[in-house]
């Protein structure tokens, strides 16, 4: 196994490319999670509506997000599954808006589908995140790579709704072996089908298609994806595996215990966050950052860019 990385110093690439432009991975950045749904596990029904969606955009990027993830499909468990038009019908609408409204704005589309990945690009989207690691959709890396979007490739296994339970989540001894081989061979598949090295981020996928003790491991030797050498992005906010470490039944109750995870996970590696709450973690991260910099400066304090 790899010896954990020195969390004093911690290792980060030098941008994510991400269409025309680089988002820099200086310090640590979120993603804030707008969820156009009725049914999402924490916050469904919130930002439903073309209006709310926008509003709550604008809000997380007030809030210190560096970039949005929209999504028009649930992928909690029990989830009824959205075709292509009613999930297109859902996201479009929100990104063309936030396009107009915050041009300079990073966004991520939240999909499985090439078709919307498609239909998001050219809506504005900079990134597409595919909680299927391009697994479901045939066609979603040569859309990628056409656009020269950025991609995140989550670990998962099986379809949407089995991702969302344990039916999958059969592991020998090694997890973060098989997550870790999982999530190469996503890379590998990627780079081939036409897509650049640096517009790749990797995410192990916590709490897809995993018990919470194997996301408890994934976590604990994150060291191991990040060596696979590209950033690391994770996405813990107000899980199950969250409540339940931290005694806390209600998932939007959880943003606390997102922010501890997130620490923990910067610190072994991770560089890139996806949250509901983006003010907690913004604080949080940026702590630990300047915590973690001004250590590894040999005790010479470094204050954060945003301070």
């Amino acid at each position: 196994m790899t010896a954990p990385r020195d969390a004093a110093a911690p290792a980060v690439a030098p941008a994510w490319r991400v269409r025309d432009r680089a988002l820099s991975l200086d310090r640590p950045r979120i993603l804030g999670i707008v969820n156009v749904t009725p049914d999402s596990f924490s916050d469904g029904g919130l930002s439903f509506s073309p209006d709310s969606a926008i509003a709550r955009a604008v809000e997380l990027l007030a809030e210190g997000a560096d970039a949005l993830d929209i999504g028009g499909e649930s992928t909690r468990p029990g989830a009824e599954p959205v075709d292509v038009v009613e999930e297109q019908r859902r996201v479009i609408p929100v990104i063309e808006a936030i396009r107009r409204r915050v041009p300079e704005a990073v966004i991520s589309v939240d999909t499985v589908k090439a078709a919307t990945a498609e239909s998001a690009v050219a809506a504005g989207a900079d990134i597409v995140n595919d909680v299927s690691g391009h697994r479901l959709d045939p066609r979603m890396s040569a859309v990628c790579a056409s656009a020269g979007c950025g991609v995140v490739l989550m670990h998962s296994r099986g379809s949407v709704a089995e991702m969302a339970s344990y039916e999958r989540a059969t592991y020998g001894a090694d997890v973060t072996g098989e997550v870790s081989a999982e999530l190469r061979a996503s890379a590998g598949n990627a780079r081939t089908a036409g897509i650049a090295a640096e517009s790749i981020v990797l995410d192990p996928g916590i709490g897809f298609s995993k018990r919470s003790a194997h996301s408890v491991n994934v976590l604990r030797e994150l060291p191991r994806i990040v060596d696979l050498g590209y950033p690391v992005m994770v996405g813990v906010s107000r899980k199950r595996v969250i409540g339940e470490l931290a005694g806390v039944a209600v998932a939007s109750e959880r943003d606390a215990a997102t922010a501890g995870a997130n620490v923990y996970a910067l610190a072994r590696g991770a560089i890139l966050f996806r949250v509901h709450d983006v003010r907690s973690a913004r604080h949080a991260l940026d702590t630990a950052w300047a915590l973690l910099r001004s250590e590894s400066a040999s005790g010479a304090f470094a204050r954060s860019p945003e301070a």
